[in-house]
């Protein structure tokens, strides 16, 4: 294996508000391109109806063709279906950010594509077969998305059954991806008219350790990236504890307002103020 095509990982990362949009349709993409979303993502799979996929492909192309003033992605159909070789040569001859390949089952899958691509490649884990492969996948990927819902369906979970059955799967997912030091994003939220479920489910994937989350709607966004922001409380912590540390000194374990921390701590620390600008 040729290992992950990651010369533009920093896309990936620090993106919470992920926002796949059908590449059909021409509106949701002006209304994507206008939106404050960190990351968007073209869809040619389940968001386009089988008489419209060409039709999507070619306005992938030409839509990352344009600014954007935020990394702008193409999910390409799944790898064994009649559209993949096509979509695969479309997105990767164009300029796109990253390439996202859905139900992804094994690591030749990954690397079939990043053999041909000069952008990331984005596996998503959508089954158990995935679930049980991720970490392999990791090894080539530049980062892991969780497909919840078709990976609800392989599960055969009921209707309404919601996270809790699949905790242990999306966990893994994770897991595999902080392993092999890759970002990793949650999967959607289906109920448009349940804001305070989005919201309650968002700040369980950042507690969870996600990077961010993928959403299905514009109106998704401010929550989302609320819910990932760290708070104040956590900012002014993180800033007395990189002060109590020193700039760039190499610690062992301090007592810090009543606790023992120790470097990672304050790399943690460091991390938190990165992303927010203040270094």
């Amino acid at each position: 294996m040729t290992g992950s095509k990651i010369g533009q990982r920093a896309v990936l990362f620090d993106r919470p508000a992920v926002l796949f949009l059908p590449a059909s349709r021409e509106r949701a993409i002006a209304k994507a391109r206008g939106s404050a979303a960190d990351m968007a993502i073209l869809d040619l799979e389940d968001a386009v109806p089988v008489d419209d996929k060409e039709l999507a492909r070619e306005a992938a192309v030409n839509a990352v063709a344009e600014d954007w003033p935020m990394p702008v992605a193409i999910r390409i159909n799944a790898p064994g279906t009649r559209w993949h070789a096509a979509d695969l040569a479309a997105a990767c001859a164009s300029n796109a950010d990253m390439i996202v390949v859905p139900l992804v089952s094994s690591p030749d899958e990954v690397e079939a594509v990043a053999v041909q691509a000069s952008q990331p490649v984005a596996a998503m884990i959508e089954t158990a077969r995935g679930v049980l492969a991720a970490e392999e996948i990791a090894s080539i990927a530049a980062a892991l998305i969780v497909g919840t819902n078709d990976l609800a369906a392989d599960l055969r979970l009921p209707s309404g059954a919601g996270r809790a059955p699949m905790r242990h799967a999306i966990s893994q997912v994770l897991l595999a991806a902080r392993a092999k030091g890759i970002a990793a994003y949650d999967g959607v939220y289906n109920r448009l008219d349940d804001p305070d479920g989005f919201a309650i489910e968002a700040a369980e994937s950042r507690a969870m350790g996600f990077d961010g989350k993928t959403l299905i709607h514009p109106s998704q966004i401010a929550p989302c990236q609320e819910a990932f922001m760290p708070s104040a409380a956590d900012i002014e912590r993180a800033r007395r504890l990189v002060e109590a540390a020193g700039e760039g000194a190499q610690i062992g374990a301090i007592s810090f307002e009543g606790e023992m921390v120790e470097a990672m701590h304050v790399a943690s620390a460091r991390r938190l103020l990165a992303r927010i600008g203040d270094v």
